[in-house]
């Protein structure tokens, strides 16, 4: 969690950035505070994400740190500026929107993870649909080790690792690294430090060169399904299938892998 640090005034708490394949790249720009989700950055993000739901050029959207950590979870500060249990809920349901609107967003959402993501950040991490990590980067949910058990974390930790995984990190408050990150799952690739953005960006754009349509529309039955047992998941994705089959994208996909050709998406 982020130690106690001058809040920032008159800065950009997210920078934004586009390129011309559809990739969005939200910067946390908080150095002071070591990047920590403040009530102003987290409101930042979700104005940003959800602008890019609803933006058809963006197909793929990167969240980055600025400097030399990513994201050391809640402003420790902040919160104690005002401390009465009514703030204190009001910003621990920001962090809860804020990763419910990741995860149900209709284009994939990227981690590009450096230096520390700690609490609230290594909740971002696990809330992300993918995570590109630096061989440098650590992952903690290190509250227990000053009285605030990590929650809320939890619950995107626990869906992204598995459960005793999940609950030695909750329990010891221990750092891991990149590659113990990536065999326990909570991060997909991990890359030297100096090729982090190249790495990044490489996927970002093989995922944006995809049918937008059904990228969509699968994100959203993978973290369905998952909530449904075995016999209800298989007949809801039947469902999604067959919607998919009668797709404009799908009828052209399969053409153009039939012809030997590349397709030509028309995102529907």
């Amino acid at each position: 969690m982020a130690a106690p640090a001058p809040l920032e005034e008159n800065a950009a708490l997210l920078l934004e950035a586009r390129d011309a394949g559809g990739v969005l790249r939200l910067t946390l720009n908080r150095p002071g505070a070591r990047y920590a989700l403040s009530v102003g950055l987290m409101a930042a993000l979700i104005e940003a994400l959800q602008q890019a739901g609803a933006d058809p050029k963006t197909r793929v959207v990167v969240i980055a740190g600025a400097g030399p950590g990513y994201c050391a979870g809640h402003d420790l500060r902040e919160l104690r500026s005002d401390p009465r249990r009514e703030t204190y809920q009001r910003a621990f349901a920001r962090s809860s929107e804020l990763m419910q609107i990741i995860v149900r967003l209709p284009k994939p959402v990227i981690a590009e993870v450096h230096g520390i993501a700690t609490a609230a950040g290594c909740q971002l991490v696990a809330s992300c649909d993918l995570a590109v990590a630096a061989a440098d980067a650590r992952f903690a949910t290190p509250g227990v080790n000053i009285g605030l058990f990590c929650s809320t974390p939890m619950v995107a930790l626990t869906r992204a690792i598995g459960r005793k995984a999940a609950m030695e990190m909750l329990l010891t408050g221990e750092l891991i690294d990149a590659a113990t990150a990536r065999s326990l799952g909570l991060v997909n690739r991990v890359v030297p430090a100096g090729e982090l953005r190249r790495a990044t960006d490489a996927l970002a754009r093989q995922i944006a060169a995809k049918s937008s349509f059904s990228v969509a529309l699968g994100k959203e039955a993978f973290y369905r399904q998952a909530e449904l047992d075995l016999a209800a998941a298989y007949a809801y994705a039947s469902e999604v299938m067959a919607r998919n089959m009668m797709a404009a994208d799908a009828e052209e996909g399969i053409e153009a892998f039939l012809g030997k050709r590349e397709p030509v998406w028309r995102d529907r």
